[in-house]
């Protein structure tokens, strides 16, 4: 499977960390066929009748427009963009918008595909979609961006495919908070004659700033998600075993290959954590140092010298693609698709491969890392933190109110008042600043971190269950409990028997 999913909350600062073998096989399989090809693996190993799996397969609708946006100097541009909708069964439809000269329709269909199992895969109750604009944002200035992204908004909002229970896009590969901020301004404006859409309008679209009805913890929420999939899956003894790995992820090294949003979040938290980062890759080139790393030091030495190279004692691969394959116990894929194809994977020596983005592995290597034994942690399971906390963020735009308001400083009153019944029972006195600790209620960063927690560790164990009843990997298992999930769905609507 390919390509940055972005409700992975790819920001436009991402980057591609390594280009190098991302089309390699496309000529073997495309990208839809590599999802597809999935699909029927898993599907193979469910007694759901053809009719419904095909329904579940195929993508919905897409729309594929051209419009013009005026350049700074006053000439004309013509901009391709589009939205796929892959299904229905649940609504609104939730997925990102990228913007890069790679988006046709074939990927945003892939992708809208991969939201929905994701979606599935993780109880949230969207179904997938996914959107893009054939566009260099290298190439537009600030206010050519911005005059693309609100032209983009005004086609979706004429056809119907924009709205808080309709379709609610979110960043993706090359946009941002900002690009959302005026993707809600220009829907509001456009539909200020309804009430009721307009109460809502909030929910429109999820990645917002703060200030504008996003929900703290969104930022991080891919890098997060993939920490807590990646600490869930080595917390199993016997899969550790099985690796030559003790469990828990404190002592174990990895890589990640992209800085950007998913990655450098992922690898500061993996690295609070008590796990050791020994490489980095960027667009640049990579660094390796097997006695380790500070990532921190690493994104600060970029910002100062324009490069992850020349870094301390570390080595210094001009390839980037050359850090994949050093010695590491993890190894987090966290840029664009394919950068581990069936030329590398050989030489790939990481015990556990954890996708950050949607994609790294192709099909032929995906198959060759698991025949050697090792663990691929599936990007439709381990990226699905932007998608799970862009779902609170939602319900937040919905409800409005913020996340621990009306219970947090109940919850401080109770825990204290708690705390002073065992002063009372025990006769000894708390320390005021342990009891204000502990007494504290919950912010919404921690509500939001809880139910992120709560819903990856969930998820991962459904599939490490499917795993084992049906003796396949993984990724195999992650899609079948996604396609029991959507079936389900179907079945509750009433449209298959």
């Amino acid at each position: 499977m390919q390509v940055i999913d972005s409700e992975s909350d790819k920001s436009r600062h991402d980057s591609t960390a390594s280009e190098s073998g991302a089309a390699e096989e496309v000529t073997q399989e495309t990208f839809l066929e590599q999802v597809e090809h999935m699909f029927d693996k898993a599907a193979a190993h469910t007694s759901h009748s053809k009719g419904l799996l095909d329904q579940i397969r195929v993508c919905n609708s897409t729309y594929n427009t051209q419009f013009p946006i005026e350049r700074d100097d006053g000439g004309i541009e013509v901009v391709k963009a589009y939205r796929a909708e892959h299904s229905h069964h649940k609504l609104p439809v939730k997925g990102g918008i990228r913007y890069a000269m790679s988006v046709n329709e074939e990927e945003v269909m892939a992708l809208a595909a991969l939201m929905t199992y994701k979606c599935a895969i993780v109880d949230v109750p969207f179904g997938g979609g996914k959107g893009g604009l054939m566009i260099d944002r290298r190439e537009f200035s600030h206010a050519e961006i911005q005059r693309a992204t609100r032209r983009y908004t005004f086609e979706l909002t004429r056809k119907n495919m924009i709205g808080p229970g309709v379709d609610v896009p979110a960043p993706d590969y090359g946009t941002g908070a900002e690009e959302m901020t005026w993707i809600l301004d220009t829907y509001n404006s456009l539909t200020s004659n309804n009430p009721s859409n307009n109460l809502d309008a909030l929910a429109c679209v999820t990645g917002k700033p703060v200030g504008q009805g996003g929900v703290r913890g969104r930022t991080e929420a891919t890098g997060r998600g993939i920490y807590f999939g990646i600490r869930e899956a080595c917390s199993f003894e016997d899969d550790m075993e099985a690796l030559d790995l003790e469990p828990g992820v404190e002592g174990k090294t990895f890589i990640v290959q992209g800085l950007g949003n998913v990655g450098y979040h992922a690898a500061a938290i993996l690295q609070e954590h008590g796990a050791v980062p020994v490489g980095f890759a960027e667009i640049e080139g990579a660094i390796y140092d097997p006695d380790g790393l500070d990532v921190v030091d690493v994104v600060s030495h970029r910002e100062q010298n324009d490069s992850i190279l020349g870094y301390g004692d570390a080595e210094n691969f001009e390839d980037p693609a050359e850090v994949l394959i050093q010695e590491c116990d993890i190894l987090v894929p966290a840029a664009l698709e394919g950068v581990i194809t069936k030329e590398n994977a050989p030489d790939v020596k990481a015990k556990i491969i954890a996708e950050g983005a949607n994609g790294p592995l192709t099909t032929a290597a995906d198959r060759i890392i698991n025949e050697r034994g090792a663990m691929v942690i599936p990007d439709v399971f381990l990226n699905a933190g932007g998608v799970t906390v862009s779902y609170f963020e939602w319900l937040r735009n919905l409800s409005h109110v913020r996340f621990g308001r009306m219970s947090k400083r109940f919850e401080q009153n109770s825990f204290e008042r708690m705390m002073r019944a065992v002063e009372d029972v025990t006769g000894e006195k708390f320390d005021p600043g342990v009891i204000d600790e502990v007494a504290a209620g919950g912010s919404e960063t921690d509500l939001v971190e809880s139910g992120l927690e709560e819903t990856m560790i969930g998820a991962y164990r459904e599939i490490r269950v499917l795993r084992e009843r049906h003796d396949v990997d993984l990724r195999t298992a992650a899609f079948i409990s996604a396609i029991n999930k959507i079936t389900t769905s179907y079945k509750e609507m009433g449209i298959f028997p």
